[in-house]
C-alpha cells in the first residue's frame, strides 16, 4: 500500500546527538526540504520534491531530522512562508504523483510539522513548548514535562456480505463517489470493536469476523488508518444522516459497470480505501477521486 512502505532509516538514536545534527545540517549532501503549513517546494511538473542544500536556506525555522537514505541524511525545515519564488504544493495535492522515497518523507515531515503547529503549550501548567530530540520530543520549559508526537488511530473497513461490498458517502462529496466506511478509534476500545461500533453507528448494518488487512498512515493531521474486512450479519440499511448520508451495496458486476460509466467515483489509488476495495473486487478497477 501506498505510504506504508519504509523508505527511510529514520536513526532514532541521533536525535540527540546535537554535534552531528549541527554538522550533518551544514553538510552539502544532506537534503533538506522547507515545509510551510503542508506546502512545500516541487519541481514544475508536481511529481518530485525540490530537495535543497543548508546554504539555500534562511537561518530561521524549526529543524526536523527525518533520517537517513543510504549514507543521505534527509532533513525538513519548518518555516512561515515558502523560502523562494518556485513552485510550492499542498501534499494533498501531489501524494498520488510523488515517488516512493519522496512521499514516506514527506508524510513523516508533514505530520510532525502538524504536530509542532498544534502544540505549543503544556498541557499541564500552559507554559511554552520546546522543541527537543530534533523535533521529535516536545518538552515543557516549566516543569520539564514531555509531549511525544500524536497518532490517531482510525479503522476503515470493507463490509462484505458474500456476494456484495458496502460503500457509503458524506454529504459533502461530489454525486457518485462511495467509499469504505472508517471512524476514530473510541478510549479503551479495541480496533475490532471500533469495526463493530461504526458500521452499527452509521449504517446500522451488523457485522462480526473482522479480519485485519493492512494498515497506511495518514498526516491529515495526524491519523494511522487501519483497515480491516467484516462480515455483515444483516444487510438492511439505515444510515446516520450526519456522518454518512448515503450507503449501498454493490456486486462486483454493478462496481465495475458503474466505475466505468463514472457514475460511481471510487477513492484514490493511494488511499487503503482503494486498497480495500480491489482487494474485495480481486482486481484493478476504472477512475478514481
Amino acid at each position: 500500500m501506498a505510504l506504508s512502505v519504509r523508505t527511510h532509516d529514520r536513526v532514532g538514536e541521533r536525535r540527540t546527538d546535537t554535534a552531528w545534527l549541527e554538522e550533518t545540517w551544514a553538510d552539502p549532501a544532506s537534503r533538506i526540504v522547507p515545509v510551510a503549513g503542508n506546502r512545500f517546494p516541487v519541481d514544475e511538473a508536481g511529481g518530485t520534491v525540490r530537495w535543497q542544500g543548508a546554504a539555500e536556506l534562511p537561518d530561521q525555522g524549526l529543524r526536523l531530522f527525518l533520517g537517513m537514505r543510504g549514507e543521505v541524511a534527509h532533513f525538513a525545515l519548518v518555516v512561515e512562508e515558502p523560502t523562494d519564488d518556485g513552485p510550492w504544493a499542498a501534499f494533498r495535492s501531489v501524494l498520488a504523483t510523488l515517488p516512493e522515497p519522496d512521499a514516506g518523507f514527506m508524510v513523516h515531515a508533514v505530520a510532525l510539522a502538524e504536530w509542532h503547529a498544534s502544540h505549543r503549550f503544556c498541557p499541564r501548567c500552559g507554559s511554552p513548548l520546546v522543541s527537543t530530540a530534533a523535533g521529535h520530543v516536545l518538552r515543557c520549559a516549566e516543569n520539564d514535562h514531555q509531549q511525544f508526537p500524536r497518532t490517531d488511530p482510525a479503522v476503515i473497513m470493507m463490509v462484505t456480505d458474500g456476494e456484495r461490498a458496502l460503500l457509503g458517502r458524506q454529504a459533502a462529496w461530489p454525486e457518485g463517489r462511495y467509499s469504505t466506511l472508517a471512524g476514530f478509534v473510541d478510549p479503551g476500545e479495541s480496533l475490532e470493536e471500533a469495526v463493530i461500533r461504526e458500521v452499527a453507528e452509521e449504517t446500522g448494518v451488523h457485522v462480526t469476523d473482522v479480519a485485519y488487512f493492512g494498515n497506511q498512515p495518514w498526516p491529515f493531521p495526524q491519523s494511522l488508518m487501519v483497515g480491516f474486512f467484516a462480515r455483515a450479519t444483516s444487510t438492511d440499511i439505515l444510515v446516520d444522516g450526519e456522518e454518512i448520508q448515503d450507503a449501498r451495496w454493490f456486486t462486483r458486476a454493478e462496481m465495475k459497470e458503474q466505475a466505468e460509466a463514472g457514475t460511481l467515483v471510487l477513492p484514490g489509488g493511494i488511499s487503503i480505501s482503494r486498497s480495500l476495495v480491489e482487494a474485495w473486487y480481486g482486481g484493478p478497477l476504472p477512475g478514481s477521486w
